[in-house]
C-alpha cells in the first residue's frame, strides 16, 4: 500500500496549493493526469476542462500542457489556461509562460497575446520559488535550478530530500557534468542519488538504480528494484519485467511465469497513444502467448485484471516541465 500511495503521488502531482473542487472534477483532475502522464494528450483534454473549471491550478496547468502537445506550440487556449493557473500561484505555469518567446509559435508568427511579457512570467516564478524555498520547500529549490540554471539549487534540493532532484542530479552526472577528481567519485556519487531517489519512491530512479546493480553484479538488488518500477505503473519497467519472466530461462535470475507475463504485457496494450512500449508489447506478447495452454490463458486473462485494480495505473511518468 505505500508503494501504491508513493506511485500516485507522483502520477498526480497534486499541488498542496490546490482548489476545492466537486468529487466529478477531482475525478477528471486524476483521471486527466493519468492520461496526460500515457501520453495521451488528446483524451486528456475533454477531461481536464473539467477540473479546470472549478478552478484548480495544476488541472490547469495539465490542460495547457495538454492543448499545447497536441497542438505542437501554444495556442490561445493553452495560454489562456496557464495564464489562469498561474494567477492562482503555479509557478510551473509561470515558467511555461516564461518561456514563450522560445515557443513554436514565434516562428509561425501567431503567438497569442500575453497578460504579461515572458521576462515577468519568468520573474514572478523565480521570486515566489525563491520565497518559498527560503522556507525550505525543496521543490522550488528544483525549479529555481530550473529557472536559473544554477546547480547549487538542484544540489539544495537533492539534500533536502526532491527525489526528481536527486534523479536529475544523478542523470547529469551520468551525463557528465559536475566536476570529479577521480572516475569512481563520479559513479559513487551518481549511485547515491539515483538510489536517494529510488528509495524516495521515483519510479525512473527506480530502474536507474537497478542499471547501476547490474553494473556491479549485484542480481538480486537488480531484480528487487525491476520488480518495485514494474509495481509502481511504470511502463518501461513493467515491459522490461514482463518480457523477463516471459522467458523459459529468463535473464538475471527471474524465474519464468509465462501467465503473469502475459497478464503484465497485456494491460501494456492500452499504452496506445504514445511511447515505443506498445510496438515492443506487439512483438513480445504473441511469443508469450504461443506457449500457454487455454487454462493458462484464462488465468492469465483474470490476473491482468486483478492487477490492474490493485496497482497504480500506468504511466511513462514524463518530465513535468519537458518538451
Amino acid at each position: 500500500m505505500k508503494l501504491l500511495a508513493t506511485a500516485l503521488t507522483f502520477l498526480s502531482l497534486v499541488s498542496a496549493q490546490s482548489n476545492a473542487l466537486t468529487n466529478e472534477q477531482s475525478q477528471a483532475k486524476i483521471k486527466g493526469i493519468e492520461l496526460y502522464n500515457q501520453h495521451k494528450a488528446v483524451s486528456a483534454i475533454e477531461i481536464l476542462q473539467i477540473a479546470a473549471e472549478g478552478g484548480d491550478d495544476e488541472a490547469l496547468y495539465y490542460l495547457g500542457e495538454s492543448i499545447r502537445k497536441n497542438n505542437r506550440y501554444m495556442t490561445h487556449e493553452a495560454r489562456k489556461a496557464y495564464e489562469e493557473s498561474a494567477k492562482k500561484g503555479n509557478i510551473y505555469s509561470m515558467i511555461r509562460l516564461g518561456g514563450a518567446d522560445q515557443d513554436l509559435c514565434v516562428t509561425m508568427n501567431n503567438c497569442s497575446s500575453s497578460e504579461q511579457s515572458p521576462k515577468d512570467w519568468m520573474d514572478k516564478a523565480k521570486n515566489l520559488a525563491t520565497d518559498q524555498a527560503s522556507h525550505g520547500d525543496a521543490e522550488s529549490m528544483y525549479l529555481l535550478w530550473e529557472i536559473t540554471g544554477n546547480d547549487e539549487w538542484i544540489e539544495k534540493s537533492a539534500e533536502k530530500g526532491f527525489a526528481l532532484a536527486q534523479f536529475r542530479l544523478a542523470t547529469k552526472y551520468q551525463e557528465g557534468g559536475g566536476m570529479f577528481l577521480l572516475p569512481s567519485s563520479r559513479s559513487d556519487e551518481i549511485e547515491k542519488w539515483m538510489k536517494a531517489a529510488a528509495e524516495n519512491g521515483y519510479p525512473p530512479a527506480m530502474m536507474g538504480f537497478a542499471a547501476t546493480r547490474i553494473e556491479k553484479a549485484d542480481l538480486s538488488s537488480f531484480r528487487k528494484w525491476n520488480e518495485k518500477a514494474a509495481a509502481s505503473g511504470y511502463a518501461s519497467a513493467v515491459f522490461g519485467y514482463a518480457s523477463y519472466i516471459g522467458e523459459a530461462e529468463p535473464k538475471y535470475g527471474f524465474e519464468s511465469d509465462p501467465v503473469k507475463s502475459y497478464a503484465l504485457l497485456s494491460n501494456l496494450l492500452e499504452l496506445d497513444g504514445g511511447g515505443n512500449v506498445i510496438n515492443n508489447v506487439n512483438d513480445v506478447l504473441p511469443e508469450v502467448e504461443k506457449n500457454l495452454s487455454k487454462e493458462q490463458l484464462e488465468k492469465a486473462k483474470e490476473l491482468a485484471k486483478t492487477w490492474k485494480a490493485t496497482h497504480p495505473p500506468l504511466s511513462f511518468f514524463p518530465d513535468k516541465l519537458g518538451y
